[in-house]
């Protein structure tokens, strides 16, 4: 039987109501004060005024008022401790997981030797201008060359003129690296001619051997001129799927809409699919850099070595600068759906939210817009955004995307994103978004739970279509840092 309340850790002053209870239960040992929502804490200890209050073994804030057992902890009696900077010191690691095969899976092996789990056609705008007209040339092509790949997809965006300096860079960065995907069989790149992100910037970048241009405006018939530059991506990008290892995998790793079960179900669940991956010798990307505050000396401790250590402090607190260079709080997070579901500050989010990451090492720093080059867990420079982080997550080169969520949300990107719900009652009410429901691990156990979405990613990146795939939801969004002229 499910128990109605549950605590992560021995040392933690709350535990999880896993359903609404009401006032006067009995659970651990304490008497509810108040009725709780699903989702929420419950007080198991005592905490003076001032004291921190401890969720995964770990302080998730500070009680403002005294908390009895069997009350409830939220919002009204805690608030966040989070400075605007902090200093850390670097332990060198030793324990990490242990090596380990993983299922195989049908990619598609590319001359460069990494391995897409798509073969499509991507169309990619350099600016806003031209981001409908690279939409009419993909939905034609699509219809026209179904079969052949599949799927001929663009990514329209609002960026890449009256642009400067670093925030011009970031655009470019991102767009050329989306044009280096291993999803991507053929590449057409959709230039205007006068703006800003010039194509042949970008190409300096590209190094994808099936690449076309087209420039709108020195076409006498854009459309029919991009239609004919995809025949000829089409015709070379045939390549059939083969065998490969789980090593061959990028993984890239996403919360979106987190509740009180996020960091008990589905976000410890993909953090053994990050280990699984690591483990066989394959990668995992770990984004979302807010929402690590917090919860970042955890991932500071499994450095592989002082450069990456360096590189995840100058990742933080320059985050953080990013937040107080604007007047903002570094704590202004979580979002209200995440409060109505039972998160209270932004530690207790991002002490769930690390979880992701699993046990792997750390292995390397990524800016916004880089490319992977390491095996192992990888540390992406992005904000929360859902659309933003998981673009970058793409960029920087993610065959597939694993995106806990506990509200839901249809949004999909340009590679499979696995929906997986925190809770049943989400996965039940939206199985068109929910790809996995990883409300099972309550009642089935973590173990099961693991071989299962081991076996759906393995099924995923051989060809079988997501939620957001079947449903169309391809979309980019790029992180806008400067000046708009």
């Amino acid at each position: 039987m499910i128990p109605a309340l549950f605590q992560i850790d021995p040392r933690d002053s709350v535990a999880t109501a896993l359903r609404d209870l009401g006032a006067g239960e009995i659970e651990l040992g304490v008497t509810l004060a108040q009725p709780v929502p699903k989702g929420h804490k419950v007080a198991v200890k005592a905490v003076a005024v001032g004291d921190p209050v401890l969720k995964f073994g770990f302080p998730i804030g500070r009680a403002t008022a005294p908390i009895a057992p069997g009350e409830h902890v939220h919002t009204h009696n805690v608030a966040t401790a989070l400075q605007a900077s902090g200093e850390y010191r670097y332990v060198p690691h030793e324990d990490a997981p242990a090596p380990a095969e993983g299922p195989s899976f049908m990619g598609y092996r590319r001359a460069d030797g990494r391995v897409g789990t798509r073969n499509e056609i991507w169309v990619i705008p350099t600016v806003g201008c031209v981001g409908r007209t690279a939409q009419k040339i993909a939905e034609r092509a699509g219809q026209a060359h179904a079969g052949a790949v599949e799927g001929v997809h663009a990514f329209a965006h609002p960026f890449g003129c009256s642009q400067l300096g670093d925030d011009l860079e970031g655009t470019r960065a991102v767009l050329t690296a989306l044009a280096n995907h291993p999803n991507a069989g053929g590449v057409l790149i959709v230039g205007l001619g006068c703006e800003s992100n010039q194509t042949s910037g970008m190409l300096k970048g590209i190094t994808h051997p099936n690449i076309r241009v087209l420039g709108a405006q020195i076409a006498q018939d854009e459309i029919e001129e991009g239609l004919a530059l995809i025949d000829e991506l089409v015709a070379g990008a045939r390549a059939e799927r083969v065998a490969v290892p789980l090593s061959e995998l990028v993984l890239g790793v996403k919360c979106g809409g987190s509740d009180g079960f996020s960091g008990l179900t589905a976000n410890p669940l993909v953090g053994r699919m990050s280990d699984a991956v690591t483990g066989a010798g394959g990668t995992a990307i770990l984004t979302e850099i807010p929402e690590i505050f917090g919860a970042e000396q955890l991932l500071m401790d499994r450095s592989a070595d002082e450069r990456v250590f360096d590189g995840i402090v100058g990742l933080v607190n320059g985050f953080k600068r990013y937040f107080t260079d604007h007047n903002e709080p570094v704590s202004e997070n979580p979002s209200p759906g995440n409060i109505a579901g039972g998160i209270t500050t932004l530690e207790e989010k991002s002490l769930g939210a690390v979880q992701k990451a699993g046990h792997a090492t750390v292995t390397d720093v990524l800016h916004y817009g880089e490319r992977v080059r390491s095996r192992g867990l990888t540390l992406l420079e992005a904000p929360g955004n859902d659309a933003v982080s998981s673009t970058a997550l793409a960029a920087a080169g993610a065959t597939v995307i694993l995106f806990t969520t506990g509200r839901g949300t249809p949004l999909g990107f340009p590679v499979p994103t696995v929906k997986i719900a925190s809770n049943s009652d989400l996965a039940a009410r939206k199985p068109g978004w929910i790809d996995f429901d990883a409300g099972q691990v309550l009642d089935g156990g973590m173990d099961a739970a693991t071989q299962a979405l081991l076996g759906t990613i393995a099924e995923v990146a051989s060809g079988r279509q997501t939620a957001a795939e079947r449903n169309g939801e391809r979309e980019i969004a790029i992180w806008k840092r400067g000046v708009t002229l």
